[in-house]
Protein backbone atom coordinates (compact mmCIF):
# COMPACT_ATOMS: atom_id res chain seq x y z
CA UNK A 1 0.00 0.00 0.00
CA UNK A 2 1.31 3.46 -0.96
CA UNK A 3 2.00 6.33 1.44
CA UNK A 4 -0.91 8.38 0.02
CA UNK A 5 -3.31 5.46 0.49
CA UNK A 6 -2.19 5.10 4.11
CA UNK A 7 -2.87 8.82 4.69
CA UNK A 8 -6.33 8.54 3.12
CA UNK A 9 -7.21 5.66 5.45
CA UNK A 10 -6.11 7.61 8.53
CA UNK A 11 -7.89 10.82 7.49
CA UNK A 12 -11.28 9.17 6.97
CA UNK A 13 -13.64 8.79 9.90
CA UNK A 14 -14.03 5.05 10.52
CA UNK A 15 -17.60 5.05 11.79
CA UNK A 16 -17.79 1.25 11.80
CA UNK A 17 -14.87 1.11 14.25
CA UNK A 18 -16.26 3.98 16.32
CA UNK A 19 -19.61 2.24 16.72
CA UNK A 20 -17.91 -1.10 17.37
CA UNK A 21 -15.68 0.32 20.12
CA UNK A 22 -18.74 2.13 21.49
CA UNK A 23 -20.59 -1.19 21.66
CA UNK A 24 -17.59 -2.68 23.45
CA UNK A 25 -17.70 0.26 25.86
CA UNK A 26 -21.40 -0.44 26.36
CA UNK A 27 -20.67 -4.08 27.22
CA UNK A 28 -17.79 -3.12 29.52
CA UNK A 29 -19.77 -0.51 31.45
CA UNK A 30 -22.89 -2.70 31.59
CA UNK A 31 -20.84 -5.19 33.59
CA UNK A 32 -19.14 -2.45 35.61
CA UNK A 33 -22.51 -0.92 36.54
CA UNK A 34 -23.72 -4.20 38.00
CA UNK A 35 -21.64 -3.37 41.07
CA UNK A 36 -23.51 -0.23 42.25
CA UNK A 37 -26.80 -1.74 41.03
CA UNK A 38 -26.54 -4.63 43.52
CA UNK A 39 -25.65 -2.46 46.52
CA UNK A 40 -29.20 -2.58 47.94
CA UNK A 41 -29.20 -6.39 47.56
CA UNK A 42 -25.88 -7.08 49.28
CA UNK A 43 -26.55 -4.44 51.94
CA UNK A 44 -29.73 -6.24 52.93
CA UNK A 45 -28.32 -9.78 52.49
CA UNK A 46 -25.11 -9.25 54.49
CA UNK A 47 -26.38 -6.43 56.74
CA UNK A 48 -23.67 -4.05 55.51
CA UNK A 49 -23.49 -0.43 56.69
CA UNK A 50 -23.40 2.50 54.28
CA UNK A 51 -19.72 2.83 55.17
CA UNK A 52 -19.06 -0.74 53.99
CA UNK A 53 -20.99 -0.06 50.78
CA UNK A 54 -18.84 3.04 50.30
CA UNK A 55 -15.65 1.01 50.88
CA UNK A 56 -16.71 -1.57 48.29
CA UNK A 57 -17.28 1.21 45.79
CA UNK A 58 -13.98 2.83 46.80
CA UNK A 59 -12.07 -0.41 46.13
CA UNK A 60 -13.76 -0.77 42.75
CA UNK A 61 -13.15 2.82 41.71
CA UNK A 62 -9.56 2.97 42.93
CA UNK A 63 -8.49 -0.18 41.07
CA UNK A 64 -10.35 1.20 38.05
CA UNK A 65 -8.36 4.42 38.35
CA UNK A 66 -4.85 4.01 39.78
CA UNK A 67 -3.63 1.74 36.98
CA UNK A 68 -5.10 3.77 34.13
CA UNK A 69 -2.45 6.52 33.85
CA UNK A 70 0.28 3.87 34.16
CA UNK A 71 -1.28 1.78 31.39
CA UNK A 72 -1.78 4.89 29.25
CA UNK A 73 1.78 6.15 29.78
CA UNK A 74 3.20 2.78 28.75
CA UNK A 75 0.95 2.29 25.72
CA UNK A 76 1.65 5.80 24.39
CA UNK A 77 5.09 4.48 23.48
CA UNK A 78 4.25 0.76 23.27
CA UNK A 79 0.68 0.34 21.96
CA UNK A 80 -0.87 -3.05 22.77
CA UNK A 81 -3.86 -3.65 20.46
CA UNK A 82 -4.90 -6.93 22.07
CA UNK A 83 -4.80 -5.61 25.63
CA UNK A 84 -8.39 -4.49 24.97
CA UNK A 85 -9.71 -8.05 24.98
CA UNK A 86 -7.45 -8.91 27.94
CA UNK A 87 -9.22 -6.26 30.01
CA UNK A 88 -12.49 -8.10 29.40
CA UNK A 89 -10.91 -11.32 30.69
CA UNK A 90 -10.26 -9.60 34.04
CA UNK A 91 -13.84 -8.36 34.17
CA UNK A 92 -15.17 -11.85 33.46
CA UNK A 93 -13.09 -13.34 36.29
CA UNK A 94 -14.26 -10.65 38.72
CA UNK A 95 -17.93 -11.26 37.90
CA UNK A 96 -17.62 -14.98 38.58
CA UNK A 97 -16.02 -14.32 41.98
CA UNK A 98 -18.67 -11.69 42.81
CA UNK A 99 -21.50 -14.10 41.99
CA UNK A 100 -20.26 -16.63 44.56
CA UNK A 101 -18.87 -14.22 47.20
CA UNK A 102 -20.22 -14.72 50.72
CA UNK A 103 -17.82 -12.46 52.60
CA UNK A 104 -17.05 -8.74 52.65
CA UNK A 105 -13.37 -9.29 51.80
CA UNK A 106 -14.14 -11.62 48.88
CA UNK A 107 -16.52 -9.00 47.52
CA UNK A 108 -13.68 -6.46 47.78
CA UNK A 109 -11.42 -8.82 45.82
CA UNK A 110 -14.06 -9.35 43.13
CA UNK A 111 -14.72 -5.66 42.54
CA UNK A 112 -10.95 -4.98 42.53
CA UNK A 113 -10.46 -7.45 39.67
CA UNK A 114 -13.38 -5.94 37.75
CA UNK A 115 -11.83 -2.51 38.30
CA UNK A 116 -8.51 -3.74 36.90
CA UNK A 117 -10.31 -4.81 33.74
CA UNK A 118 -11.61 -1.28 33.34
CA UNK A 119 -8.11 0.16 33.86
CA UNK A 120 -6.79 -1.91 30.98
CA UNK A 121 -9.75 -1.18 28.69
CA UNK A 122 -10.12 2.61 28.76
CA UNK A 123 -6.74 4.13 27.75
CA UNK A 124 -6.26 1.99 24.63
CA UNK A 125 -9.92 2.19 23.60
CA UNK A 126 -9.73 6.00 23.79
CA UNK A 127 -6.75 5.88 21.44
CA UNK A 128 -8.75 3.67 19.07
CA UNK A 129 -11.53 6.29 19.08
CA UNK A 130 -9.05 9.05 18.16
CA UNK A 131 -7.42 6.92 15.45
CA UNK A 132 -10.85 6.30 13.95
CA UNK A 133 -11.99 9.94 14.28
CA UNK A 134 -10.66 11.28 10.98
CA UNK A 135 -10.13 14.60 12.79
CA UNK A 136 -13.63 14.71 14.35
CA UNK A 137 -12.23 14.09 17.82
CA UNK A 138 -15.14 15.45 19.84
CA UNK A 139 -17.71 13.44 17.91
CA UNK A 140 -15.54 10.32 18.04
CA UNK A 141 -15.01 10.60 21.79
CA UNK A 142 -18.73 11.16 22.31
CA UNK A 143 -19.66 8.11 20.24
CA UNK A 144 -17.22 6.11 22.34
CA UNK A 145 -18.47 7.66 25.58
CA UNK A 146 -22.16 7.21 24.82
CA UNK A 147 -21.58 3.47 24.71
CA UNK A 148 -20.21 3.63 28.23
CA UNK A 149 -23.06 5.74 29.52
CA UNK A 150 -25.60 3.51 27.78
CA UNK A 151 -24.00 0.51 29.42
CA UNK A 152 -24.11 2.30 32.75
CA UNK A 153 -27.84 2.83 32.24
CA UNK A 154 -28.59 -0.69 31.01
CA UNK A 155 -26.67 -2.38 33.84
CA UNK A 156 -29.04 -1.31 36.65
CA UNK A 157 -32.04 -2.15 34.45
CA UNK A 158 -30.72 -5.67 33.79
CA UNK A 159 -29.87 -5.99 37.48
CA UNK A 160 -33.46 -5.06 38.35
CA UNK A 161 -34.81 -7.65 35.92
CA UNK A 162 -32.31 -10.47 36.52
CA UNK A 163 -30.46 -10.14 39.83
CA UNK A 164 -33.02 -8.48 42.13
CA UNK A 165 -35.73 -11.15 41.64
CA UNK A 166 -33.37 -14.16 41.61
CA UNK A 167 -30.39 -13.24 43.76
CA UNK A 168 -26.63 -12.73 43.72
CA UNK A 169 -25.82 -15.97 41.88
CA UNK A 170 -27.51 -14.64 38.75
CA UNK A 171 -24.61 -12.22 38.28
CA UNK A 172 -23.13 -15.15 36.33
CA UNK A 173 -25.45 -14.35 33.42
CA UNK A 174 -23.40 -11.20 32.84
CA UNK A 175 -20.37 -13.33 31.98
CA UNK A 176 -22.04 -13.92 28.60
CA UNK A 177 -21.59 -10.19 27.98
CA UNK A 178 -17.90 -10.51 28.87
CA UNK A 179 -17.44 -13.32 26.35
CA UNK A 180 -19.09 -11.18 23.65
CA UNK A 181 -16.81 -8.26 24.57
CA UNK A 182 -13.68 -10.41 24.29
CA UNK A 183 -14.64 -11.49 20.76
CA UNK A 184 -15.54 -7.94 19.61
CA UNK A 185 -12.39 -6.38 21.06
CA UNK A 186 -10.18 -9.03 19.49
CA UNK A 187 -11.50 -7.91 16.10
CA UNK A 188 -10.96 -4.23 17.02
CA UNK A 189 -7.43 -5.15 18.06
CA UNK A 190 -6.69 -6.48 14.58
CA UNK A 191 -7.89 -3.18 13.01
CA UNK A 192 -5.87 -1.21 15.58
CA UNK A 193 -2.74 -3.20 14.71
CA UNK A 194 -3.16 -2.31 11.00
CA UNK A 195 -3.56 1.39 11.87
CA UNK A 196 -0.31 1.32 13.81
CA UNK A 197 1.45 0.05 10.70
CA UNK A 198 0.00 2.94 8.66
CA UNK A 199 1.00 5.46 11.36
CA UNK A 200 4.57 4.24 11.55
CA UNK A 201 4.82 4.40 7.77
CA UNK A 202 3.63 8.04 7.68
CA UNK A 203 5.22 9.32 10.89
CA UNK A 204 7.73 7.09 12.71
CA UNK A 205 7.73 9.49 15.68
CA UNK A 206 3.95 9.33 16.12
CA UNK A 207 4.13 8.09 19.71
CA UNK A 208 6.76 10.56 20.94
CA UNK A 209 5.23 12.88 23.53
CA UNK A 210 5.18 16.57 22.71
CA UNK A 211 3.95 19.79 24.30
CA UNK A 212 1.24 22.00 22.86
CA UNK A 213 2.83 24.39 20.34
CA UNK A 214 0.60 27.36 21.22
CA UNK A 215 0.25 27.15 25.00
CA UNK A 216 3.16 27.31 27.44
CA UNK A 217 3.92 24.32 29.66
CA UNK A 218 3.02 26.38 32.72
CA UNK A 219 -0.41 27.19 31.30
CA UNK A 220 -0.88 23.57 30.27
CA UNK A 221 -0.21 22.43 33.85
CA UNK A 222 -2.58 25.11 35.20
CA UNK A 223 -5.30 24.10 32.72
CA UNK A 224 -4.93 20.41 33.60
CA UNK A 225 -5.32 21.36 37.28
CA UNK A 226 -8.56 23.20 36.52
CA UNK A 227 -9.85 20.26 34.49
CA UNK A 228 -9.14 17.91 37.39
CA UNK A 229 -11.10 20.17 39.76
CA UNK A 230 -14.00 20.07 37.29
CA UNK A 231 -13.74 16.28 37.14
CA UNK A 232 -13.86 16.28 40.94
CA UNK A 233 -17.07 18.33 41.04
CA UNK A 234 -18.75 16.30 38.31
CA UNK A 235 -17.85 12.85 39.61
CA UNK A 236 -18.44 13.57 43.29
CA UNK A 237 -21.93 14.61 42.26
CA UNK A 238 -22.30 11.60 39.96
CA UNK A 239 -21.14 9.33 42.82
CA UNK A 240 -24.01 10.60 44.92
CA UNK A 241 -26.47 9.89 42.13
CA UNK A 242 -25.20 6.50 40.96
CA UNK A 243 -24.47 5.03 44.40
CA UNK A 244 -27.19 6.58 46.56
CA UNK A 245 -30.03 7.82 44.34
CA UNK A 246 -31.86 4.50 44.82
CA UNK A 247 -31.46 4.75 48.61
CA UNK A 248 -32.61 8.39 48.49
CA UNK A 249 -35.78 7.47 46.62
CA UNK A 250 -36.48 4.50 48.90
CA UNK A 251 -35.94 6.51 52.09
CA UNK A 252 -37.70 9.73 51.10
CA UNK A 253 -40.51 8.47 48.87
CA UNK A 254 -40.77 4.80 50.01
CA UNK A 255 -40.51 3.38 46.50
CA UNK A 256 -39.60 -0.29 45.96
CA UNK A 257 -36.08 -1.44 45.09
CA UNK A 258 -37.14 -2.34 41.55
CA UNK A 259 -38.82 1.05 40.99
CA UNK A 260 -35.77 2.84 42.36
CA UNK A 261 -33.60 0.94 39.85
CA UNK A 262 -35.88 2.03 37.03
CA UNK A 263 -35.61 5.66 38.13
CA UNK A 264 -31.82 5.30 38.28
CA UNK A 265 -32.02 3.92 34.73
CA UNK A 266 -33.89 7.08 33.67
CA UNK A 267 -31.10 9.26 35.05
CA UNK A 268 -28.33 7.16 33.48
CA UNK A 269 -30.17 7.01 30.15
CA UNK A 270 -30.28 10.81 30.17
CA UNK A 271 -26.54 10.83 30.87
CA UNK A 272 -26.03 8.62 27.81
CA UNK A 273 -28.22 10.86 25.66
CA UNK A 274 -26.45 14.07 26.62
CA UNK A 275 -22.99 12.71 25.86
CA UNK A 276 -23.20 12.80 22.06
CA UNK A 277 -24.53 16.35 22.11
CA UNK A 278 -21.51 17.61 24.07
CA UNK A 279 -18.93 16.09 21.73
CA UNK A 280 -20.70 17.21 18.57
CA UNK A 281 -21.25 20.76 19.81
CA UNK A 282 -17.68 20.92 21.13
CA UNK A 283 -16.33 20.25 17.61
CA UNK A 284 -18.35 23.25 16.40
CA UNK A 285 -18.13 25.93 19.10
CA UNK A 286 -15.12 24.77 21.14
CA UNK A 287 -14.63 22.47 24.13
CA UNK A 288 -14.27 25.23 26.71
CA UNK A 289 -17.79 26.53 26.22
CA UNK A 290 -19.29 23.06 26.40
CA UNK A 291 -17.43 22.35 29.65
CA UNK A 292 -18.66 25.62 31.14
CA UNK A 293 -22.30 25.10 30.12
CA UNK A 294 -22.30 21.46 31.17
CA UNK A 295 -21.10 21.65 34.77
CA UNK A 296 -22.22 25.14 35.81
CA UNK A 297 -25.44 24.73 33.83
CA UNK A 298 -26.47 21.75 35.95
CA UNK A 299 -26.17 23.78 39.19
CA UNK A 300 -29.69 25.35 39.32
CA UNK A 301 -31.38 21.99 38.80
CA UNK A 302 -29.10 20.25 41.33
CA UNK A 303 -29.96 22.89 43.93
CA UNK A 304 -33.71 22.41 43.39
CA UNK A 305 -33.72 18.59 43.35
CA UNK A 306 -33.54 17.96 47.16
CA UNK A 307 -36.69 20.07 47.63
CA UNK A 308 -38.82 18.41 44.93
CA UNK A 309 -41.55 15.77 45.12
CA UNK A 310 -41.10 12.35 43.50
CA UNK A 311 -42.27 13.32 40.01
CA UNK A 312 -40.14 16.46 39.89
CA UNK A 313 -37.19 14.61 41.42
CA UNK A 314 -37.19 12.21 38.46
CA UNK A 315 -37.67 15.05 35.96
CA UNK A 316 -34.86 17.11 37.49
CA UNK A 317 -32.57 14.05 37.62
CA UNK A 318 -33.11 13.51 33.89
CA UNK A 319 -32.39 17.18 33.14
CA UNK A 320 -29.23 17.10 35.27
CA UNK A 321 -28.12 13.91 33.53
CA UNK A 322 -28.59 15.46 30.08
CA UNK A 323 -26.64 18.61 30.97
CA UNK A 324 -23.79 17.34 33.11
CA UNK A 325 -22.97 14.37 30.85
CA UNK A 326 -21.68 16.52 28.00
CA UNK A 327 -18.64 17.63 30.02
CA UNK A 328 -16.38 14.58 30.05
CA UNK A 329 -15.88 14.12 26.30
CA UNK A 330 -15.14 17.83 25.95
CA UNK A 331 -12.72 17.74 28.91
CA UNK A 332 -10.87 14.72 27.57
CA UNK A 333 -10.49 16.05 24.01
CA UNK A 334 -9.52 19.50 25.34
CA UNK A 335 -6.79 17.87 27.46
CA UNK A 336 -5.45 15.77 24.56
CA UNK A 337 -5.26 18.95 22.45
CA UNK A 338 -3.22 20.57 25.22
CA UNK A 339 -0.83 17.58 25.30
CA UNK A 340 -0.75 16.01 21.82
CA UNK A 341 1.08 12.72 21.55
CA UNK A 342 -0.03 11.64 25.03
CA UNK A 343 -3.51 10.34 24.29
CA UNK A 344 -3.12 7.16 26.34
CA UNK A 345 -1.67 8.90 29.39
CA UNK A 346 -4.29 11.68 29.28
CA UNK A 347 -7.13 9.21 28.79
CA UNK A 348 -5.77 7.08 31.63
CA UNK A 349 -5.29 10.09 33.90
CA UNK A 350 -8.75 11.54 33.34
CA UNK A 351 -10.66 8.26 33.28
CA UNK A 352 -8.67 7.15 36.30
CA UNK A 353 -9.16 10.41 38.18
CA UNK A 354 -12.87 10.35 37.35
CA UNK A 355 -13.25 6.81 38.67
CA UNK A 356 -11.09 7.61 41.69
CA UNK A 357 -13.16 10.66 42.55
CA UNK A 358 -16.29 8.61 42.11
CA UNK A 359 -14.94 5.99 44.52
CA UNK A 360 -13.73 8.48 47.12
CA UNK A 361 -16.97 10.41 46.74
CA UNK A 362 -18.99 7.27 47.31
CA UNK A 363 -17.02 6.37 50.44
CA UNK A 364 -17.15 9.89 51.87
CA UNK A 365 -20.83 10.35 51.09
CA UNK A 366 -21.63 6.91 52.52
CA UNK A 367 -19.92 7.82 55.77
CA UNK A 368 -21.78 11.15 55.89
CA UNK A 369 -25.06 9.30 55.25
CA UNK A 370 -24.35 6.93 58.18
CA UNK A 371 -23.80 9.91 60.51
CA UNK A 372 -26.61 12.10 59.16
CA UNK A 373 -29.03 10.93 56.45
CA UNK A 374 -29.23 10.25 52.71
CA UNK A 375 -31.33 13.39 52.30
CA UNK A 376 -28.58 15.49 53.88
CA UNK A 377 -26.09 14.02 51.39
CA UNK A 378 -28.21 15.24 48.48
CA UNK A 379 -28.53 18.71 50.00
CA UNK A 380 -24.73 18.79 50.32
CA UNK A 381 -24.01 17.52 46.80
CA UNK A 382 -26.30 20.11 45.26
CA UNK A 383 -23.56 22.77 45.58
CA UNK A 384 -20.85 20.81 43.72
CA UNK A 385 -21.77 21.89 40.15
CA UNK A 386 -21.17 25.52 41.18
CA UNK A 387 -17.44 24.77 40.83
CA UNK A 388 -18.03 24.89 37.08
CA UNK A 389 -17.48 28.64 37.27
CA UNK A 390 -13.69 28.12 37.24
CA UNK A 391 -13.91 26.98 33.60
CA UNK A 392 -13.47 30.65 32.75
CA UNK A 393 -9.77 30.37 33.67
CA UNK A 394 -9.05 27.77 30.97
CA UNK A 395 -6.95 29.02 28.03
CA UNK A 396 -8.67 29.19 24.65
CA UNK A 397 -6.74 26.62 22.60
CA UNK A 398 -8.37 27.57 19.29
CA UNK A 399 -7.72 31.25 19.93
CA UNK A 400 -4.11 30.43 20.69
CA UNK A 401 -3.80 28.79 17.29
CA UNK A 402 -5.36 31.71 15.49
CA UNK A 403 -3.08 34.17 17.23
CA UNK A 404 0.02 32.16 16.45
CA UNK A 405 -0.94 31.83 12.83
Amino acid sequence: MSLSQSKDILQNTAYSILFTISIAHLLNDTMQSVIPAIYPIIKEKFNFTFTQIGLINLMFQLTASILQPVVGFYTDKNPKPFSLSMGMVFTLAGLVILAFAQDFHVILLAVAIIGMGSSIFHPESSRVAQLASGGKKGLAQSIFQVGGYAGGAIGPLLAALIIVPHGQLYINWFTLIAFAGIIILFQVGKWYRRQLVFLQRINPGQFVSEAHPYVSKRKVAFAVGILLVLIFSKYFYMAGMTSYFTFYLIEKFHVSIQHSQLYLFAFLAAVAGGTVIGGYVGDIIGRKYVIWASILGAAPFALILPHANLVWTIILAVIIGLIISSAFSAILVYATELMPGRVGMIAGLFFGFAFGMGGIGSAVLGSIADHTSIEYVFHLCAFLPLLGIITGFLPDVEQGKRTKN
